[in-house]
């Protein structure tokens, strides 16, 4: 099943931020089992804004959508199917 990395800017605090995580596990184990929600890194800037790069796993764009719809008190700044994955042991020193 194809992988997505979700980038979205959040309309909350970061104390805010379980109380949205448990939301956003809910919608998935409730209305969108189809989704695996895989993990997130958030990131708050010095305004306090806080940001998500999320990596879902979803049968397409559109069902990653719907389940951000539903969630609320954000914004997508993108969705990009994931091509692959790479650590720095993939390319040893010579």
């Amino acid at each position: 099943m194809p992988r997505y990395m979700i980038v979205r800017s959040f309309d909350c605090v970061e104390a805010e931020m379980p109380t949205v995580g448990r939301r956003s596990r809910e919608l998935i184990e409730n209305e969108f089992t189809e989704v695996q929600w895989q993990h997130s890194h958030v990131v708050v800037d010095d305004t306090g804004k806080v940001r998500t790069f999320c990596v879902y796993e979803a049968p397409d764009p559109a069902m990653v959508l719907a389940h951000s719809e539903r969630l609320g008190m954000h914004n997508i700044e993108s969705i990009d199917e994931i091509a692959g994955d790479v650590t720095p042991a993939d390319f040893p020193a010579v």
